[in-house]
């Protein structure tokens, strides 16, 4: 029997929001190598104290910001999953919203990709991609193809930090 999920208290997620927030302005603002902990509570205008209490360093809170992107791109593939007809037609549906993230998000990806910070991001990208692909494709695709196809989807994404194209933010 699997226990319902307790939904997060308000302030709880009222703080976690402020520290987010804050850590994406100082990273468009600094890049993410150059910020501190100290920094991002300053921003929020929250205590070191507080800020522990909720993540354990800045990749932490990084890592968390990915966890919401995987959450979304997992009930976006659900949803799309869930919907009647063509399989064809439902397969990858998380990938738009990946899309769209990016587009969203180009300044923070373009703040991020090419720094020590940025690879471990993108790796975390990929291996979300990858989960979601290697679930949905099981059945049908080779465990290869399925690792591959997440790094397909992210070179867009590289490709417009290192060459400077907004094709997406049109």
């Amino acid at each position: 029997m699997e226990m319902a999920k307790k939904p997060i208290d308000r302030r709880v997620a009222r703080t976690r929001a402020m520290l987010q927030k804050a850590h994406i302005s100082l990273i468009l603002e600094k890049g993410y190598e150059a910020i501190t902990v100290e920094d991002i509570c300053e921003e929020a205008n929250v205590g070191r104290s507080t800020f522990y209490a909720h993540y354990t360093s800045k990749d932490d809170l990084r890592r968390s910001g990915l966890e919401n992107l995987r959450r979304l791109l997992l009930d976006r593939q659900k949803n799309a999953l869930a919907m009647p007809g063509d399989i064809r037609h439902r397969s990858l549906g998380f990938s738009l919203a990946m899309f769209e993230h990016a587009r969203d998000h180009i300044d923070l990806y373009r703040a991020l990709v090419g720094g020590r910070g940025g690879a471990i991001a993108l790796g975390a990208i990929r291996q979300i991609l990858s989960d979601l692909v290697r679930n949905e494709l099981a059945a049908t695709v080779d465990k290869k193809s399925a690792d591959v196809l997440p790094a397909r989807i992210c070179r867009p994404v590289r490709s417009w930090r290192f060459h400077g194209r907004d094709d997406l933010v049109a």
